[in-house]
């Protein structure tokens, strides 16, 4: 017998795994022919159309959905779930719609399918008659969808190794967008979307911009400075004392180094507010699980690493960087928030405390809560990359 050809079948191929939940949760309900619970995948996830990418930015506000047709005979409008998206292409973006978008769609040709990941092992196609789309409207409007606060992953995404570390230090921002942590790839929002944020929020419209952005983070010179000086003041007081200063001491020794430095009466009345905002904060953090009984936030330099990992994700999307950029700068982060921190709940207490500083003025509002939820997640989720990634 020739080794090279045994005389037995070749073996059979592997199965179709499911690349995220939203394929996972229309796999299993196409095998049981349910399309009922389609219609509710398709109607909790952000559905994707292609397009030109010179043509949407000639036309941001208007989607051009083109027919497909499909040499097995069939003619379908297609839209692709996220887990299903093609690889990064600069001259190639994508629309984000909803299937409630899909059904108010003039579906004048009712021989017009809707297909989604047509092509692909995960193929639905859709009939489009005034019933159909009347189950689409339903199907959207029951569905308890989650916009943000979710802990999503890929399962060909990034898992282990310096990409994945560094993803998993901007998951923060991922789960309070819903979209998977662990992806560096086409889409991370809808194209346009992403451009519009990054133009408002960040004064970002080029390469250049986004360069000059990502690397005021990476420094970790976006947030203010005063909350490290103080932080910084308390681990120098510990050192030398052998033990932990008291609020007081710490609060005075803080000061007393801002005199130093001969700012006004103003400053330095700011700065002794602010060590009372960080002990209240950490005893809420403690009583909220975020820091251990007798734990403490030592840096906040966390706040702007895991916002670099994002913002060089967010570039990639808009495409003002490519993957080689994007990629190379959350490897970087991860490295930098290493020798930072000391754990991932090190990490995230540090995060949490930079965002509530800049943002909640002691309301424990929306971006306290945020971060609450995101580091419970994270620290119990059997899908968590701190179950599976070593912080060293």
């Amino acid at each position: 017998m020739n080794p090279m050809h045994p005389n037995h079948p070749p073996a059979p191929p592997a199965p179709w795994v499911p690349p995220s939940e939203t394929e996972q949760l229309l796999h299993e309900a196409a095998l049981r022919g349910d399309l009922r619970a389609r219609l509710a995948a398709l109607a909790g996830t952000e559905l994707y159309i292609p397009a030109p990418r010179a043509e949407v930015d000639a036309r941001p506000d208007t989607v051009t959905w083109r027919a497909h047709h499909d040499p097995a005979g069939f003619v379908c409008r297609p839209v692709l779930t996220r887990g299903m998206l093609p690889a990064w292409h600069p001259d190639w973006v994508f629309h984000g719609v909803s299937l409630r978008w899909a059904a108010e769609f003039d579906w004048s040709d009712p021989g017009v399918l809707l297909g989604v990941n047509v092509g692909t092992p995960g193929q639905l196609l859709l009939p489009t008659g005034p019933t159909d789309l009347a189950l689409w409207q339903r199907a959207y409007a029951e569905n308890d969808r989650l916009p943000e606060n979710r802990l999503l992953a890929l399962r060909h995404g990034a898992l282990h190794g310096p990409l994945a570390y560094g993803l998993a230090c901007g998951a923060h921002l991922a789960i309070g967008n819903a979209v998977p942590w662990n992806e560096v790839g086409t889409v991370c929002r809808d194209y346009t979307a992403e451009r519009d944020q990054l133009r408002d929020s960040w004064g970002i419209t080029d390469h250049a911009k986004w360069r000059r952005q990502l690397d005021v983070l990476l420094e970790a010179r976006n947030s203010p400075p005063e909350p490290d000086f103080v932080l910084r003041a308390r681990e120098r007081l510990a050192a030398g004392l052998g033990e932990l200063p008291s609020a007081d001491l710490w609060r005075a020794t803080a000061a007393g180094h801002t005199q130093d430095l001969g700012a006004d009466p103003g400053t330095v009345k700011g700065i002794e507010d602010l060590v009372r905002r960080i002990t209240r904060y950490e005893s809420r953090f403690r009583a909220d699980g975020l820091l251990p009984p007798d734990g403490r936030v030592h840096t906040t330099v966390a706040y702007d690493y895991g916002r670099a990992v994002n913002l060089a994700r967010w570039g990639l999307s808009a495409r003002y960087c490519a993957p080689a950029d994007a990629e190379a700068a959350i490897v970087y982060a991860g490295a930098l928030a290493k020798s930072a921190h000391r754990s991932w709940e090190d990490f995230s207490a540090g995060y949490a405390l930079g965002r509530v500083l800049r943002f909640d003025e002691e309301e424990y509002g929306r971006f306290y809560e945020q971060n609450v939820l995101a580091h419970r997640l994270l620290a119990e989720s059997e899908g968590s990359p701190w179950r599976h990634i070593p912080w060293r």
